[in-house]
């Protein structure tokens, strides 16, 4: 139970506001998962950040009467505080934390922490959009929760899958390194410790999980929604300004450089293009069908632009013309949805113009006007994304060990 190192192997955090319903119950069948399966030395923290039901006397009460149970209060809302909080005061190897009303079937713990405590991997996150995961949860949260990963990947270039799953581990040293940078304390938290974490060339370990949706969660699936997108956007400012010394994390943890791929000719720049254009207006169409039910016309026309946007931008960029790695994505996207937006004006403001010009135009001359509306469309996206979204400088561009390393040092 003493790992070779000693001292305290891990310590697991749950977050609880007003959670007086679940609390006792499932901290005690936490514990008694981890007597019978753990093989290292645990912790268990209850960490409470403001309740106002009867969560703080039963929590007491359970760190009294419960070996390896302890109990911190914050009086300020905000899983983010929590996590904060308790992580900074552990003296334990590995940290995690997963959700009190345990969604995810905690088969999936040993797994979780197991690539941490060996040293393989510095964070370690829980997944229920794997292929392997087995969930259970609404249509209207599976769609929001998909549609936010798929803007999350495609915007800040990670890798991660799933970003907002409570099931995730960190070795302590790494967290140590990265809390200080983290400024969101609510439910944007998890999303800006990973990003940070995956450009700084961190291993994120990911475990599909069982996950069933708790039908008493209180959390503000809009207010979120927003919180998170203006956190995205405040992450990629800081990125792009250098605000978050992602290469001083790198040289102290980091695993990998990051490289660039060569950039594909002008023949093979046009072919792609069309490849990406054909895919994008597939996923255009059955996006619309799938939401036109639940949201509306409208919505449904907005909402598939937005994610075909994003997608067609992130596609062109990384498979047209050849760029990785997160220099300029962020500024990329934002060109990349204005040029969609371009391209989209002409083609919906073409037969606009025709019917002005000749209120009984034939379905003939219609059919023929937005035929030229699309082909100008595309070869103005084409010509603009080539010349300015995705220009290359002409002068030679730095190795990634240029960018990683200050002049005059080297890497380790």
């Amino acid at each position: 139970m003493t790992p070779s190192y000693g001292g305290l192997a891990l310590e697991i955090v749950v977050p609880v506001y007003n959670e007086e319903a679940v609390l006792e119950r499932s901290i005690t069948r936490l514990a008694e998962y981890l007597t019978n399966e753990m093989p290292s030395t645990w912790k268990i923290t209850i960490a409470d950040n403001a309740s106002t039901d009867r969560t703080p006397v039963i929590a007491a009460r359970l760190s009294e009467h419960m070996q390896n149970v302890g109990y911190r209060r914050l009086e300020v809302k905000g899983r983010g505080y929590a996590l904060r909080d308790a992580w900074s005061a552990s003296e334990a190897k590995v940290l995690a934390y997963l959700d009190v009303d345990l969604s995810t079937d905690l088969a999936a713990l040993l797994p979780l922490v197991a690539p941490l405590l060996s040293g393989h991997s510095d964070i370690s996150i829980g997944t229920r959009l794997g292929q392997s995961a087995r969930v259970r949860r609404g249509p209207k949260r599976e769609f929001i929760s998909r549609s936010y990963n798929f803007l999350l990947r495609r915007t800040m270039q990670v890798r991660f899958s799933d970003a907002q799953c409570g099931f995730k581990a960190i070795r302590a040293d790494v967290a140590k390194r990265l809390l200080p940078h983290i400024e969101d304390n609510c439910w944007f938290f998890d999303t800006e410790l990973l990003i940070i974490a995956e450009r700084s060339g961190l291993r994120i370990h990911e475990i599909p999980v069982d996950w069933v949706d708790d039908p008493d969660s209180r959390v503000d699936i809009k207010q979120t929604a927003l919180d998170d997108l203006r956190g995205m956007v405040r992450v990629s400012t800081s990125l792009v300004k250098g605000l978050i010394p992602v290469q001083a994390i790198y040289a102290e943890l980091g695993r990998r450089p990051m490289t660039q791929v060569s950039r594909p000719s002008f023949f093979g720049q046009v072919l792609r293009f069309g490849l990406v254009g054909v895919a994008s207006t597939l996923a255009f169409a059955l996006l619309y069908l799938a939401m036109q039910g639940p949201f509306g016309s409208q919505e449904a026309n907005f909402l598939a632009l937005l994610l075909t946007a994003v997608g067609n931008t992130a596609a062109n960029r990384r498979f047209t013309f050849g760029i990785s790695g997160p220099e300029k994505l962020f500024t990329q996207q934002f060109q990349g949805f204005l040029v969609f937006l371009l391209a989209w004006s002409i083609t919906s403001s073409s037969l606009l113009v025709l019917h002005s010009i000749n209120a009984i135009a034939a379905p003939n001359l219609e059919l023929l006007v937005l035929t030229a509306a699309n082909i100008l469309a595309t070869l103005m996206r084409f010509v603009l994304l080539r010349l300015w979204v995705f220009r290359v400088k002409r002068e030679a561009r730095p190795t990634a060990a240029a960018r990683l390393w200050p002049q005059g040092q080297s890497a380790p």
